[in-house]
């Protein structure tokens, strides 16, 4: 049974977070999911609608006045594998040149 089906006939729908990803929870079993706007990526999902979903809270926060906490970070998304991704000095992806080998290290070479 395709997903978009699944979710029509036993899904209740719940809410949506600010990324357009909505949340559904089973009719009969209670059970919970996703349905991401976009790729999926389970770091897209907000701090409130995470906790929710791991069954921390019975409250989603669609229907609680859910405010995040000041230490919690807004979403970034996962770069790697892309243009955008961290790539450190020295990295043979970083198009940088390479730093030079300061007098504390030797480099080795083969006899």
């Amino acid at each position: 049974m395709s997903t978009r089906l699944f979710t029509a006939l036993r899904g209740q729908r719940i809410g949506e977070d600010e990324f357009g990803n909505v949340y559904y929870q089973g009719k009969k079993d209670g059970r919970r999911w996703v349905i991401y706007n976009g790729p999926a990526e389970a770091s897209a999902i907000p701090a409130g609608w995470h906790g929710w979903m791991h069954y921390r809270t019975d409250v989603p926060p669609s229907q609680a006045d859910y405010t995040p906490r000041e230490w919690e970070k807004p979403h970034q998304p996962n770069l790697t594998g892309t243009a955008m991704a961290y790539r450190p000095d020295g990295s043979i992806l970083n198009n940088q040149t390479r730093p030079r080998v300061t007098g504390d290290y030797d480099a080795w070479s083969p006899e």
